[in-house]
């Protein structure tokens, strides 16, 4: 099959809090990998790092510290590109333990050196689609005005009308209403789910080989993320578009990922084909996994456990980060034998099944 489009190996994206004079350990230690024509559905609670690991693949990180170690490399049509090579240069790392304790920081170097790194990539070989549409839109720009400026900065279309007239085709192929109309609109006449569409007819027109869909369908309403879930799949039908999906409703990653990456604590638990990770009553499986099924709203659960289950306890304090598994304190599973092991020591993803990886003791040698 070839190397992976997107190759992510222990990614540490950190943030200092003055408050606390502390690290705020938002993605710690993350790897996965999209192949060309996948789409990787990441999901997990609020703060696990979904976000943060795609932000830090396009380079949108700039508070200090912001990315501070790991490899991204990216095989788009340009070549290989590694996209945090040459970033040591500008950080000094003071570790205890095995922890990073300080960071030292050249920002503007840093950010320097980010731009000229990604300048080709973003658009042309990654674009985004971004949680909130509207706020992502320049209120200022038209919407049609905007995808035509895509269009011309990142594909051979440099002719103003030329480009007007792709932007038009792609608002016609995201079944923007009245697209002739919508194309001299600014963003603030336009719906949520207008936004969102012109976000993506905006992400998809510059033909980019990677897209990444922060929470597509955040904010909207029922009838608008059915709408906006359908035009995603005829999407990835037509356009065969390596894609990574965040988001928190699992009905939508299974309706559209091939493989899924459950997040918990900034770290990837578990990972592997989507029919498997999301099946309640596939085996083995982490117990955060079958927490987070547990607690979907179905006819099923209902009739399983007579009440929606919830996950119980609290998300762990991504400060204060347990040094065992961090699903030690909220897991209903841990057993005797491995009950000292999982306080003490975090578990590695480890393959339980061809391309099905856990991190959890439960499934050892």
């Amino acid at each position: 099959m070839g190397a992976p489009l997107l190759e992510i190996e222990n990614l540490r994206t950190y943030f200092y809090s003055p408050g606390k004079q502390a690290f705020v350990r938002a993605v710690d230690g993350v790897t996965l990998a999209i192949a060309r024509g996948e789409t990787l559905g990441v999901v997990g609670e609020s703060g696990s790092g979904k976000s943060v690991t795609a932000l830090s693949s396009m380079g949108l990180i700039s508070a200090g510290p912001g990315v501070i170690s790991g490899t991204i490399a990216f095989r788009g049509d340009e070549g290989e590109r590694h996209l945090l090579q040459g970033l040591e240069d500008y950080v000094t790392l003071h570790e205890r333990d095995g922890r990073i304790m300080e960071v030292s920081k050249d920002e503007t170097g840093w950010q320097a050196h980010v731009e000229r790194v990604m300048a080709p990539v973003r658009g042309k070989g990654i674009a985004m689609i971004f949680q909130n549409p509207r706020s992502a839109l320049n209120p200022f720009v038209t919407v049609g005005h905007q995808i035509t400026e895509a269009i011309r900065l990142h594909t051979p279309t440099k002719d103003p009308r030329d480009a007007k007239a792709r932007a038009l085709d792609w608002l016609e192929r995201v079944k923007m209403d009245s697209p002739r109309l919508r194309f001299d609109n600014y963003p603030y006449g336009l719906s949520g789910g207008m936004c969102q569409r012109a976000m993506i007819a905006m992400a998809l027109s510059s033909e980019p080989s990677l897209l990444i869909a922060d929470e597509p369908t955040t904010g909207l309403d029922a009838t608008i993320q059915s709408k906006i879930v359908g035009l995603l799949a005829e999407l990835k039908s037509e356009y065969k578009i390596a894609t990574m999906l965040i988001s928190h409703d699992i009905r939508v990653i299974s309706r559209l990922a091939d493989n899924v990456a459950v997040m918990y604590g900034g770290t990837v638990v578990e990972y592997g084909p989507a029919p498997d990770v999301l099946a309640a009553r596939f085996n083995p499986k982490h117990p955060y996994t079958a927490a987070l099924l547990a607690s979907i709203p179905s006819a099923q659960n209902v009739r399983d456990h007579g009440d929606l289950s919830a996950v119980e306890g609290e998300v762990p304090d991504a400060i204060d980060v347990p040094r065992g598994c961090r699903f030690y304190a909220r897991c209903n599973r841990v057993t005797d034998d491995i009950r000292n092991t999982c306080a003490r020591q975090e578990p590695e993803l480890r393959e339980v099944a061809p391309g099905h990886r856990v991190r959890c003791w439960l499934y050892g040698e």
